[in-house]
């Protein structure tokens, strides 16, 4: 436990990419299986301790603390585990019994626990680590690292480890279980590269760069809408189908109509939407989406409410037929050849936009508010399908977003690098214009856009402008324009505002401007469906 431990201090106070693969890379080299393997997991999200809650650990720590003096502390530190590790109070003797405290034998306690006697173990647990230690342990078994380090950085460390390409890593990933020991004995070569032709596993997605200035001629790219879903790869093998997400995560679970619907055998990739009746029939806006994410189990009227379906992009594989070396315009025709096999209810084809010249096709994309239309594709006719962005090969072209001046009502501190900072702001609009007695009601919340200089001075607003405290959260003085940028706008009865925001973000601090002044929400449903 000691050098994971050490791992993960090491990673939260490094800014580098490449420091970060080093620091992961030299740690699997030098750590034995299955430590290694079970430190693998918990970097890219694959680990799992159903017994370990957020409630328990609360609970664990108010029993050993005052709770008001936990709170506090927690309202300074901005985060749990770190701040149990430092309050967690020493025993005056060291518990009775040899444990061992290696990763994997910790997890192995862990994995076996009820939740009735997860209590009692994590406490002896943190009787016998140190603060570092013990940071460790409640970031892991949370799964809330929350360090700087997503999935693909980790995988990238453990290829750049033993020399093996990050792709083929990717590709078997998924059909490996932790700790991943025939990762480990192909990397060390002991044992051949698993093989994955038999499961329906992951592949790496192609991505795209944001398109900067400059034209492209639509004689060697071709266009299409950029779609506002989720990016899925479909996988269908030995009548068996998986729904992955971008990140590789199997959703399946929360689309079983579109995994069932699916008889085929391949992999495509495609844009999950959801169908509206407003749009007879057509992709309705990704607040409606957004209803069916991350669930494990969909009721009958969900599914009823919200159908999914798949437009689709590309094919990887047709049948077992390997077909990413092909062109994309080779691809193009494949997939043409393979959708009309497909369910039309749940599958159709992502068509191309045709356009005279660059600027023509500006046209036709400034002119789409469509609510589910992000913007255009550009992808080059002789590109092969390869992982990751690739300089050249594919652009993405995003509509200009919609803006609103916005009043910052809350603040809340961040996590990890930012746990010192008031950076999470909620921001509201008024009901009706200040003199004619409108109130302020959220509208969104966000935490990007500024500079670590702007994040300063919003801090020092927060803290010189509190005037009520809910818990970590801080109410301020309502003086404060934010300008908002977001990418589009739907309607929402989870919100009283009865809006939300999609990618809402910080594009200026308007200290210019008077509260008074900032926008209606009137204005805000304006912009629905612009």
């Amino acid at each position: 436990m000691h050098a994971f431990a050490t791992l993960l201090d090491r990673l939260i106070y490094t800014r580098s990419r490449n420091a970060k693969l080093k620091l992961i890379a030299d740690y699997l080299r030098v750590t034995p299986d299955p430590d290694r393997g079970w430190a693998m997991a918990a970097l890219t999200g694959a680990l799992d301790l159903p017994a370990v809650k957020p409630a328990i650990i609360r609970a664990m720590v108010d029993a050993r603390v005052d709770p008001v003096l936990f709170r506090m502390s927690r309202d300074y530190v901005g985060d749990t585990a770190e701040t149990v590790s430092l309050i967690w109070p020493d025993p005056p003797a060291l518990p009775s019994g040899d444990v061992d405290l290696s990763l994997s034998a910790t997890i192995a306690r862990l994995a076996t626990l009820s939740r009735s006697d997860a209590p009692a173990v994590i406490a002896d647990l943190l009787d016998r680590l140190t603060p570092e230690e013990r940071f460790a342990l409640l970031k892991m078994a949370s799964g809330a690292l929350r360090i700087g380090v997503s999935a693909r950085l980790a995988k990238t460390a453990l290829a750049q480890a033993f020399d093996l390409d990050v792709d083929a890593v990717e590709e078997v990933w998924h059909g490996l279980q932790p700790p991943y020991a025939p990762l480990f004995d192909w990397a060390e070569g002991r044992g051949d590269q698993p093989r994955s032709t038999e499961l329906p596993v992951f592949r790496p997605f192609m991505l795209a760069h944001p398109l900067e200035d400059g034209s492209i001629d639509l004689a060697d790219f071709a266009a299409e809408w950029k779609w506002d879903g989720i990016r899925i790869q479909l996988v269908g093998v030995g009548g068996e189908t998986r729904l992955y997400s971008r990140g590789g995560d199997d959703i399946t679970a929360a689309f079983p109509d579109v995994a069932a619907a699916f008889t085929g055998q391949g992999v495509l990739d495609g844009e999950l939407l959801v169908k509206g009746e407003a749009q007879g029939g057509e992709a309705a806006s990704f607040n409606a989406l957004q209803q069916r994410l991350g669930r494990k189990q969909v009721s009958a009227k969900m599914l009823a409410d919200y159908p999914a379906f798949v437009r689709l992009y590309d094919i990887l594989f047709d049948g077992t037929e390997d077909l990413r070396e092909l062109a994309w315009r080779d691809r193009r025709t494949r997939l043409e050849a393979f959708v009309p096999r497909l369910d039309p209810v749940r599958f159709d084809l992502s068509h191309l936009i045709e356009a005279a010249d660059f600027e023509a096709l500006g046209q036709i994309r400034d002119g789409a508010r469509d609510a589910a239309i992000e913007g255009v594709m550009l992808k080059r006719r002789d590109s092969p399908y390869v992982g990751g962005r690739r300089v050249g090969l594919w652009y993405k072209w995003k509509r200009d977003p919609l803006t609103a001046d916005c009043v910052m009502m809350y603040a809340q501190r961040g996590s990890g690098k930012r746990s010192s900072f008031y950076s999470d702001y909620t921001f509201g609009c008024w009901t009706a214009p200040p003199e004619q007695g409108g109130e302020l009601l959220p509208v969104g919340k966000a935490y990007s856009g500024f500079t670590d200089a702007e994040l300063k001075d919003l801090d020092r607003f927060v803290r010189t402008s509190t005037v009520n405290r809910f818990g970590p959260v801080r109410e301020v003085e309502k003086t404060l324009v934010l300008e908002v940028a977001f990418d589009s706008i739907h309607e929402s009865k989870r919100h009283k505002s009865g809006i939300a925001m999609r990618f809402p973000r910080i594009s200026r601090i308007r200290t210019d401007k008077p509260a008074e002044e900032a926008d209606l929400i009137a204005t805000l449903k304006g912009m629905i469906a612009i």
